[in-house]
């Protein structure tokens, strides 16, 4: 009785050979990687260092590992924070509104000018943020080009003034962070395919209804990227607080309170556990509203 035998092709198939690793994408990250080890890694195990350290800028600091230094420096400067971070929110609030028509205008109307219209838009922008800033306190001041022109012909009042307030801080760092919010709402709009608008115009969605279920969804991951990119510096500026706040009560940011204790009271341990304090404050801040809006719910949809 014949009976068919199968061969054992598995022994006498060649083994695979595994694809070697290319070294080509270790060596093209090495220099950003060498830069990020050299400006960023290093100092931040520095200035963890030095927040656990004891001493005086003439005496010197000794590392004693103090933790209550960032207690010290939450307990001292919580108001500050909490102002630092309500700035932060209506900041990017207020960019988001602001920058959110601009970009989806260019996007789906400006045809073939987008390009010229994204360079306009950021051409004032090539010149330094400080200039910028500097010059909007001259042009706010009490007897600029704008207060002193309706002071003079008596619409406002001669006691009226914008430096020195909370809104003249929010609006300056508002005007220096729009470009942050638009380029990536811009981007994201770009993406999206005008077809499925006509589609859901042909389905009898109004106007608002195409915008409120198919583009505002598929732009979402727009509008997560611009929500980091706009408050994460709105929390920490400085120069907006210090130049249009004018040093007043009242218009102090955290960041203003890092800068003076490293350069004016010399208390680096304090500064650098408040500038740990700030980081971890937006770090789980970044986390928690990654988690609430769906990094990859957005991404897939």
């Amino acid at each position: 009785m014949e009976r068919p035998v199968q061969p054992d092709l598995h022994l006498i198939a060649p083994k695979e050979r595994r694809p070697r690793r290319s070294s080509a994408p270790y060596l093209l990250s090495s220099p950003a990687l060498l830069w990020l080890l050299l400006l960023f890694v290093i100092p931040m195990f520095a200035m963890a260092s030095l927040s656990l350290q004891e001493g005086t800028s003439l005496e010197g600091f000794r590392q004693t590992f103090r933790f209550a230094n960032y207690t010290d420096a939450i307990a001292e400067n919580g108001d500050f924070l909490l102002r630092s971070l309500r700035n932060g929110a209506i900041v990017t609030i207020a960019a988001l509104l602001i920058a959110y028509p601009v970009a989806y205008w260019i996007a789906f109307y400006g045809g073939r000018f987008k390009s010229v219209f994204l360079f306009l838009l950021l051409l004032p922008f090539f010149i330094s943020f400080v200039i910028r800033t500097v010059a909007w306190s001259f042009i706010l001041s009490d007897d600029g080009i704008i207060l002193g022109t309706l002071k003079s012909i008596g619409i406002l009042p001669e006691t009226y003034h914008v430096l020195g307030t909370t809104f003249a801080v929010i609006a300056g760092i508002t005007y220096n962070l729009v470009p942050f919010t638009i380029l990536p709402l811009y981007v994201s709009l770009e993406q999206i395919d005008h077809r499925l608008v006509e589609a859901a115009k042909d389905l009898y969605s109004s106007r608002r209804q195409a915008f409120l279920k198919v583009v505002l969804p598929l732009s979402m991951p727009g509008v997560f990227a611009a929500v980091l990119l706009t408050s994460i510096p709105a929390i920490g500026d400085y120069v907006n607080a210090a130049v249009l706040g004018n040093f007043a009560p009242g218009t102090a940011m955290i960041g203003n309170v890092i800068q003076t204790e490293f350069l004016r009271n010399r208390d680096y341990p304090e500064g650098a556990a408040l500038a740990f304090v700030l980081m971890g404050v937006m770090v789980v801040g970044a986390v928690i509203y990654a988690k609430l809006l769906g990094t990859e719910r957005i991404t897939e949809g």
